[in-house]
């Protein structure tokens, strides 16, 4: 454990942001008003495949209070994209993209309007003809996957210039899996699903953009990479990086929702495109909650094929495991996120044969991309599930199955690699069973004969930081001012703050280094124009890498505070340890430079007689190398388990034949005080990560990952029923108990 004592570091120190948020005074994307401002609304395509044929703006242009209508004829290089620019800012003719003439969901961006006024912008809006031709839809993933392979396929090429619908293919060869099953005494196989989930976050998209006082187009929205939003904005505008600046004020919640773009290009295009004209008004646009939910994308849904084998003393085997990832419409993070779930498909666990295949595929469902887990949650689903099935058959407590075949230091992956040092995943798994020991819910039984209650347990890891060769650094600045003494020092970092407490972290890295007093410490954030690239605040990298970035930056300052240089200015760029992609063939890499270890034992109480899932308690213990803030620690472990709950139990969001049914939070269900679970207990263990800043690892998906398959398990526990699917509602469980 780490025990060790800093004058800052590891201390509950009061947020930066706390109080100008709980008072109302922090300014959301929303809040910004500016003077002779317009108003900006989006036409959505409402449909899920079809081709612009024609887009009549006349009636919307005629319209008193209207300053512009644009269509994708006045976006200079109609195409953007995190991963790969396959999705136009606007879709309709006139476009030199190929194919960008046609919309494949229905949140696919038509037209903008900017006005006067929101009310103007919005009647200018239903007054725009668009002419459609309608194309067939597809929204199975096993079916869009025969489309360019299989003559016979009724499925549409979503983007006929790929010739496939399938976008992404990775796999992994190790050992020899058809001998091993051979020899195996049992094998279990399972097929999983597991569903879309919307984020959720509670500030909707919004954004102004303008002109600022050196002519760069500016763009002050919530995001979660300000620099990677910066280049996508020039790429589409065809504008030198230096013309964009983008700034996040305060942002309310991210999830991985706010990686991908929204609203960002189409502010950025209308201020610019006004400004051409010798219109210099800033343009705002806020999106309604129906808005929110068709225009972002989600969580993706995973179609999970395993078969493990083990032998009769528990140790695993083999493993074959299919992966089919739905992407929606657009790539967004989709062959990032699979590469992560292709790797953890297997979990925590030593096993010396295994095959994998795991595919991205277009559908003309929403896009899919980056959410909390960012592919762990689907492939931990699948591991523990099998694990479960292979203790049962057994005859081995499942914890136990666990404990025989856990990963060690040295322990080879599937992908043919030891993990970094630091594995904790045994001693993570310990510490949560010795807890489960002491409560008093695991076990007991409620009263009434239509109550079940049951405990199961789940563990993962997860990776921290980019993986599989992306191109991983970040940036800090620090300014130290003063006398003879340091009497203030300047933190220049681009990382946002969506709420995880980043911004106070990043000032208690600096104080620490630095040897000064947390308010002595200034901190200038996420602005494109006066910060470095600091990567994206996602993949639980921020404290790790913003940690390590600072601290860098704070010891050659002191270096030069030294030399008696003043101000003393240090820029450093911190560089993790590299990574590999997949072998094409083999599957080899070196996925990952860092991980975190979780586990979780979860009791619920069934309702035999309504399939109402309650959650009793959860203990989430979770490696978190160092606590920099310990009560932020805590927050995010019990935030992600309350999040988690809901993706496993009360969350179903439902799309048919393209469409969404589920675009209000009336009729998506995300937990509420009365669906959280009644006690949630954070263990907080501190293995210092080798490389870690102060030891620390990043931790903020942890407490994610293994919750689902634990619930699934306390619901067998409870009833003797196993599910393969979830969320939980009471119609799938009444179903699963053979009641429906």
């Amino acid at each position: 454990m780490s025990g060790k004592n800093y004058a800052v570091i590891g201390k509950s120190v009061e947020r930066v942001d706390a109080r100008a948020k709980v008072t109302g005074e922090a300014l959301y994307p929303g809040d910004i008003n500016l003077p002779d401002q317009a108003y900006m609304k989006i036409l959505f395509a409402a449909r899920p495949h079809a081709i612009v044929k024609a887009i009549d703006t006349a009636a919307a242009e005629a319209l008193p209070g209207v300053l512009a209508v644009y269509t994708a004829r006045d976006v200079p290089v109609n195409e953007y994209g995190l991963i790969m620019n396959d999705q136009p800012v606007l879709c309709g003719p006139g476009s030199s993209k190929p194919f960008a003439d046609r919309v494949r969901f229905v949140g696919d961006q038509v037209a903008l309007v900017v006005a006067d006024s929101e009310e103007i912008a919005a009647q200018a809006r239903d007054l725009i003809r668009v002419e459609y031709e309608d194309l067939p839809v597809v929204t199975d993933v096993v079916k869009a996957m025969e489309a360019g392979s299989d003559p016979g396929s009724q499925a549409p090429l979503l983007h006929p210039n790929n010739g496939s619908n399938i976008f992404g293919h990775y796999r992994i060869r190790k050992g020899d899996v058809e001998a091993a099953f051979a020899g195996c005494d049992v094998v279990a196989e399972g097929e999983y699903h597991t569903p879309a989930q919307e984020h959720a976050y509670l500030q909707p998209e919004a954004g102004i953009a303008y002109l600022d006082e050196a002519g760069r187009v500016t763009v002050k929205v919530a995001g979660q990479w300000t620099h990677e939003d910066q280049e996508q904005i020039a790429h589409a505008l065809d504008l030198p990086l230096d013309q964009v600046r983008v700034i996040y004020p305060a942002i309310g919640g991210a999830f991985g929702g706010r990686e991908d773009m929204s609203v960002q290009i189409v502010l950025a295009l209308a201020a610019w495109r006004l400004s051409q004209r010798g219109i210099h008004r800033p343009v705002k646009i806020i999106w309604s909650r129906e808005e929110s939910i068709i225009g972002h994308h989600k969580r993706h849904p995973y179609l999970l094929r395993a078969k493990w084998g083990a032998n009769k003393d528990g140790k695993l085997v083999a493993a074959r495991v299919e992966l089919i990832s739905d992407g929606g419409a657009y790539a967004y993070t989709t062959t990032k996120v699979m590469g992560n779930a292709t790797l953890m498909c297997t979990g925590p666990y030593e096993i010396p044969h295994v095959s994998v295949d795991s595919y991205a595929v277009y559908t003309n469902n929403l896009p899919n991309g980056a959410f909390r887990g960012f592919g762990g949650p689907q492939a931990a689903f699948a591991a523990e599930m099998q694990m479960n099935h292979l203790a049962e058959a057994l005859g081995i407590d499942p914890i136990e199955l666990r404990r025989r075949n856990l990963l060690t230091e040295g322990a080879l992956l599937s992908v043919g690699t030891p993990l970094p040092q630091g594995v904790s995943i045994g001693a993570v798994v310990e510490k949560c069973v010795e807890r489960m020991q002491t409560s008093p819910a695991m076990g007991a039984n409620p009263n009434g004969t239509a109550i079940k209650r049951g405990t199961g347990f789940a563990c993962a890891f997860k990776n921290v930081g980019f993986s599989f060769g992306a191109p991983e650094q970040c940036t800090a600045t620090v300014e130290l001012h003063g006398g003879v003494d340091i009497e203030r020092a300047i933190l220049h970092h681009a990382g946002a703050e969506v709420g995880q407490g980043t911004h106070t972290v990043m000032r208690q890295f600096a104080a620490e280094t630095l040897g000064i007093p947390l308010d002595m410490v200034q901190l200038v954030a996420s602005d494109t124009a006066v910060t470095e690239n600091s990567g994206s605040v996602s993949a639980s990298r921020m404290t790790f890498m913003a940690g390590n970035s600072i601290k860098g930056a704070c010891e050659q300052a002191l270096l030069k505070w030294k030399s008696e240089e003043r101000p003393a200015i240090a820029t450093y760029q911190y560089r993790p340890p590299k990574t590999t992609p997949y072998d094409p063939q083999t599957g080899k890499s070196e996925p990952n430079f860092a991980y975190g270890y979780v586990a979780q034992a979860v009791t619920v109480d069934v309702d035999t007689e309504t399939g109402e899932v309650h959650l009793v308690e959860v203990i989430s213990a979770n490696d978190v190398g160092q606590a920099v803030n310990p009560q932020q620690v805590q927050g995010q472990i019990e935030g992600g388990v309350v999040q988690a709950a809901g993706y496993a139990v009360t969350e179903n969001f439902i799309q048919k034949d393209g469409y969404v049914l589920t675009d209000k939070l009336s009729n998506y269900l995300i937990p509420t005080v009365l669906d959280v679970p009644d006690k949630v207990q954070p263990l907080i263990l501190e293995y210092a990560d080798p490389i870690g800043p102060y030891g620390a690892r990043g931790m903020g998906e942890m407490p994610f990952l293994p919750l689902a398959p634990a619930v699934v398990a306390a619901v067998h526990a409870a009833t003797g029923v196993w599910f393969h699917e979830f969320p939980l509602t009471p119609e799938r469980v009444l179903r699963g108990l053979g009641k429906l």
